[in-house]
């Protein structure tokens, strides 16, 4: 029983990443161009829900947070992975609402480009930066392979006067997208519904009224064409997922290099894993390593090239999360302008923008 306990100790001497423990210039590792953060240990943290009170440490886990196995959590509970309010608990620990759940997890976060991000205006209030396509963000919903302008505010006072020009829709964005084929010349307004299916990670276009999706509408004009592709600028009136993309999908001229929506071969290719969409998808979905019930042995870190190796981590040898191969490219999507009341900020136009 001591030497248990002893082992138990020792699988979590390991020092975790945290908002107060940020990554160095060394945590980063370059590869074909690709940038990787180096895998560290975080602990994420929930608190249990009124729902979840009652339930086993072991079947709450793997009940509301699919992504890895019943025996990953099982492991990871007699390990100390996964703490009650900062203890250790038995695996049949029945849990109570509003205690505090830690996962203490070997985090591999998906690469982004190995590029420069522009800062393209700078001012007492705001900043305004170029972001590379493969860089997620949260706020301004734009997409992670879509590249262009993010708007930073620099105070609270600032961003709580964007936060109300946005919810009251005076706030324009405009981008642009190297299409299929030779674009109408005449503006062109697409007005379907988009249903999002989060399962396929996918939105399909519907007839405007259909009972499925959410109301959409979608201004282009054609900047310029070669027969061959189409520069084209797109407008969102709305602002549902994967709009701009599914639209230009349904007007006939998908995005160039779109693998999602560009056809339904392509899209049979997306489902074998051939694009970065998948990719962010099924990050978290598809972990299906088998684990050992040999739990002090599961807890030990070993070294493995560029990053310690964790055996109980279920991306573990990769560098990349799975579903992420590090090859992707960007979209020709790329916004470019943002306007407001008594203000605009823009972006210079990527290099495939050129035909």
């Amino acid at each position: 029983m001591m030497k248990r306990k002893r082992e138990e100790k020792e699988c979590m001497d390991i020092v975790w990443q945290t908002p107060a423990n940020p990554p160095l210039p060394q945590d980063y590792i370059f590869r074909n161009g690709t940038r990787y953060v180096r895998p560290y240990y975080f602990e994420f943290i929930a608190h249990v829900k009124n729902r979840w009170a009652g339930k086993t440490i072991v079947d709450l886990f793997a009940e509301e947070f699919k992504g890895r196995p019943y025996e990953y959590y099982v492991s990871a509970v007699k390990c100390g992975r996964i703490q009650v309010d900062g203890e250790m608990v038995p695996v049949s620990y029945l849990v109570k609402s509003s205690q505090k759940i830690s996962h203490f997890l070997h985090r591999h976060e998906p690469p982004v480009m190995a590029c420069d991000v522009p800062i393209l205006h700078k001012e007492p209030d705001v900043l305004t930066i170029c972001k590379p396509a493969s860089v997620p963000v949260t706020v301004h919903r734009l997409d992670r392979l879509v590249s262009g302008l993010l708007i930073l505010a620099r105070n609270g006072t600032k961003a709580d006067i964007f936060r109300q020009q946005i919810e009251a829709g005076l706030v324009k964005k405009q981008y642009i997208a190297k299409v299929v084929g030779e674009f109408p010349k005449d503006e062109l307004i697409v007005d379907a519904n988009i249903d999002y299916n989060p399962r396929e990670g996918r939105s399909t276009a519907e007839v405007r009224d259909s009972a499925k999706g959410k109301v959409a509408s979608t201004k282009f004009t054609r900047i310029i064409s070669n027969g061959t592709h189409s520069i084209v600028s797109c407008e969102p009136v709305t602002g549902r997922t994967h709009q701009i993309r599914v639209h230009l999908q349904y007007s006939g001229h998908p995005i160039a290099n779109d693998m999602l929506y560009i056809s339904e071969q392509t899209v049979d290719r997306s489902i074998n894993g051939s694009t970065a969409d998948r990719s962010a998808r099924i990050a978290d979905a598809s972990l299906t390593s088998n684990f050992s019930e040999e739990v002090p042995n599961d807890c030990q870190e070993n070294s493995n090239g560029d990053f310690g190796f964790d055996p109980m981590c279920t991306n573990c040898p990769n560098l990349a999360p799975k579903g992420y191969d590090g090859n992707e490219e960007g979209l020709w999507l790329h916004c470019f302008r943002y306007s407001g009341p008594g203000w605009t900020y823009e972006c210079p136009y990527p290099d495939w923008a050129k035909l």
